[in-house]
C-alpha cells in the first residue's frame, strides 16, 4: 500500500510551521526530531507509519524550514510549541514519539499532560542520564560555541560539519543516505539555524553532561512507553535507556544492534517493525 506524504505548512502562535503528514486513519502519531535537525529525519519511517496511523511529523521552531525567531529555545519554549501545534491541528490525544532533544519535549509533555498522551516512545532521547559525548558538551563553553558555528555557515563548513555529524550520530557513516547530509548542509547555510541548535543544546547540557535529566520523574506516567536505542549510539549510552525502562509503570525497550542516535534514518525497516508491534500491543 502506498501512502502519500505531504509536506504542509501551518501558523503555530504567529510562527511559520513546516510538517509533514502521512495517513488519514487510526490513532494520531506526533513525531518530534532532535537538536540540529529536522522533520525529514522522519521520511525514512512515514510511509510504514502512516498505512496504520495519522501521522504529523513537525519542524520544531528554529530547525528545518518552520520559522526562526531570535530568541532562547528553552526546552519550555519546545513543549509549548508542541502543546500549541497539535491545538491548531486539533489533535486532542495521541501517541508522541521523540528522538534525542523531541524526546525530552514528549516527556516533558507526557509529564505535564497525561491525558493528551495514549502512548509515548523515546527513541535515543534526551534526559534521562548525566552522560553525554564531549563533542557536544564543548559547545556549551562560553564563546567557543559561538565561534565553531560561524565557521559552518560557509558552504566547505557546512559540509565539514554534515560528515563530523554522521560520523557521530550513525554506526556506519560511509552508509548515511545523500538526503540526509544534504539537509544538513542546507539547515547550517539558513539564517537563524545554528544560534537556535546551539540555544536548545545549551537547554540540555553543560561542561559537565546533561543536566536536564527527568529519570526520577519517570515512575509518573502510566501510559505504556516504548524506550528503542540503538545498540552503538555515541551520544547517549545504551545503558540510559535500560535504567529508563527500569523505573516506568508501563515500561518496554527495544535495543536496536548495529545502529547509532538515528535509528529511524539508519534501521528504519527495523525501527518501523518495533514501533508498530509496541502500538499494536499497547494502543489497539
Amino acid at each position: 500500500m502506498n501512502i502519500e506524504v505531504e509536506e504542509r505548512r501551518i501558523n503555530v502562535n504567529g510562527l511559520t510551521t513546516r510538517y509533514f503528514k502521512a495517513g488519514n486513519e487510526g490513532l494520531p502519531l506526533v513525531l518530534l526530531h532532535g537538536d540540529s535537525a529536522s522533520a525529514l529525519d522522519w521520511s525514512w519511517v512515514l510511509p510504514k507509519l502512516g498505512t496504520t496511523h495519522t501521522v504529523y511529523a513537525p519542524d520544531f521552531p528554529g530547525f528545518g524550514d518552520s520559522a526562526k525567531p531570535n530568541r532562547e529555545y528553552s526546552l519550555e519554549f519546545l513543549k509549548q510549541f508542541l502543546i500549541d501545534f497539535m491545538e491548531a491541528l486539533g489533535i486532542e490525544r495521541a501517541v508522541v514519539a521523540g528522538n534525542s532533544l523531541g524526546g525530552q519535549i514528549a516527556l516533558r509533555f507526557a509529564l505535564s499532560r497525561p491525558e493528551q498522551v495514549a502512548a509515548l516512545v523515546l527513541v535515543d532521547s534526551s534526559g534521562l542520564g548525566y552522560s553525554v559525548t564531549p563533542l557536544l558538551t564543548q559547545f556549551a563553553i562560553p564563546v567557543y560555541g559561538d565561534l565553531a558555528i560561524t565557521g559552518c555557515k560557509t558552504p566547505p563548513g557546512a559540509k565539514m560539519r554534515s560528515w563530523l555529524r554522521a560520523t557521530l550520530f550513525f554506526a556506519h557513516p560511509l552508509r548515511v543516505p545523500d538526503v540526509w547530509i544534504a539537509e544538513q548542509e542546507r539547515m547550517a547555510q539558513m539564517g537563524g539555524f545554528l544560534e537556535a541548535t546551539l540555544s536548545s543544546l545549551r537547554a540540555q547540557v553543560n561542561v559537565f553532561g546533561q543536566y536536564q535529566v527527568l529519570l526520577d520523574s519517570l515512575g509518573q506516567l502510566q501510559m505504556p512507553t516504548l524506550v528503542i536505542w540503538g545498540t552503538e549510539d555515541r551520544v547517549f549510552p545504551k545503558e540510559q535507556a535500560q535504567d529508563a525502562v527500569s523505573r516506568l509503570k508501563q515500561g518496554h525497550l527495544a535495543l536496536l544492534p548495529d545502529c547509532g542516535h538515528l535509528p529511524h534514518v539508519e534501521r528504519p525497516e527495523l525501527f518501523s517493525a518495533e514501533l508498530s508491534k509496541f502500538l499494536n500491543q499497547v494502543v489497539a
